[in-house]
């Protein structure tokens, strides 16, 4: 079976999944980006959310990149480079200087950028940070996408997101929801207007947890990705904050000066 019959295949398997057709952009995306350069990178091939925590399933790659809904042009934060391939697919969209991308694990920062190279979307930038900052330098951004689970995005990332953008993000712990948020508008609304159908909750509702001064505009799910690390927590790295910090403090130890060492001396050249 040719490559196009595959991918062919695949499309209509992901459709069966999510339970809807794939959004024209998407959809192209999906049908440009190649896949090869991306799931050689990955232990499991991103069959799985929560498995690997660099790759994602195809279903909750489609979710998130349908929520955000990018237009060319758009300026693109990823929080969460991972093995590249959602990258590549908003690159496809948005184009490849557009968009940009963050991650805590070094190694996951080098996978990327080899990966987004090999397959054309070299242009993309790809640097390693706290995705909890964001990227300041390059904001403010139309889109920001959060391929971690959070309750609600970090205030930086609220901050660096331009008027009338979106954040979306895997909202809660467990089991989340694809959520897409957006700042509430300061018009007052229409008493006449229909009430938002099933899937997009109504932002003015009491019981929405999306932040302050943000609504949420439309959900997806679910989804289970890995929830955002911070700095010594990354793969590698001793997750338990007591024992990391024991280790740190005794390796300061080692290396400080007790007072009693000193450079060697030649006594029989004092004597």
């Amino acid at each position: 079976m040719d490559d196009a019959s595959l991918r062919a295949d695949m499309i209509e398997g992901l459709e069966h999944q999510i339970g809807e057709p794939i959004e024209p952009p998407v959809l192209t995306a999906l049908q440009r980006v190649p896949r090869d350069p991306f799931v050689d990178d990955s232990p499991r091939g991103g069959a799985v959310d929560g498995d690997d925590p660099h790759s994602l399933s195809l279903a909750t790659l489609v979710r998130l990149v349908t929520a955000l809904d990018v237009d060319e042009g758009d300026s693109v934060l990823v929080v969460g480079a991972g093995i590249g391939y959602s990258v590549a697919m908003l690159a496809e969209i948005a184009g490849a200087r557009r968009v940009h991308a963050v991650d805590i694990d070094r190694a996951a920062v080098a996978a990327a950028r080899s990966n987004l190279d090999a397959a054309g979307y070299g242009a993309v930038l790809v640097d390693r940070a706290d995705g909890a900052d964001g990227l300041p330098a390059y904001a403010p951004y139309d889109r920001i996408l959060l391929e971690t689970a959070v309750v609600e995005p970090p205030r930086p990332l609220r901050e660096q997101l331009a008027p009338g953008g979106r954040i979306v993000y895997p909202r809660g712990a467990g089991v989340q929801t694809v959520a897409a948020i957006e700042p509430v508008s300061d018009a007052e609304p229409d008493p006449t207007a229909p009430p938002a159908p099933d899937g997009e909750p109504d932002g003015d509702a009491d019981d929405d947890p999306a932040p302050a001064g943000f609504e949420t505009v439309e959900t997806h799910g679910p989804a289970r990705l890995q929830p955002m690390l911070v700095d010594g927590e990354q793969p590698g790295t001793e997750r338990n904050r007591t024992r990391r910090e024991d280790a740190e403090r005794a390796e300061r130890g080692r290396q400080r000066r007790h007072g009693w060492e000193q450079d060697w001396i030649d006594w029989d050249d004092r004597l």
